[in-house]
C-alpha cells in the first residue's frame, strides 16, 4: 500500500517559500513513517494551500483567513492519514 503525499502550494510573490519548506520539514519529521513525501508547488495571488495529493484540502489560507500554526497543520494531517498517532506536545491545548 502506498503512503499518502502532501502538496503545499505557496505564493512566490508573497515570499513564502521558506515558510512552506519549514512546514514540509515539520510534516516529514512528524510523519516520517506515514507519508510518502511532500511536494512544494510555487503559485501566485496569495495562495497557501496544503492538501493531500488526491485533492483533499487540509488547509487553505483563503478559507481560514490566515496561515496555519505547525501544531494545527500536524493535527489536521494526522486526522486524515494516521488518526491513531499521538502527537505528544502538539496534542495539548
Amino acid at each position: 500500500m502506498s503512503k499518502p503525499h502532501i502538496e503545499i502550494e505557496y505564493c512566490c510573490q508573497c515570499g513564502f517559500l521558506l515558510r512552506s519548506a519549514w512546514m514540509a520539514q515539520e510534516l516529514l519529521t512528524t510523519f516520517m513513517d506515514d507519508l510518502g513525501g511532500v511536494t512544494l508547488i510555487p503559485g501566485k495571488g496569495g495562495i497557501f494551500e496544503v492538501r493531500l495529493a488526491d485533492g483533499t484540502m487540509v488547509w487553505s489560507r483563503q478559507q481560514e483567513g490566515r496561515y496555519p500554526e505547525a501544531k494545527e497543520l500536524k493535527q489536521r494531517v494526522r486526522d486524515l492519514i494516521a488518526p491513531e498517532k499521538n502527537l505528544g506536545h502538539s496534542d495539548r491545548k
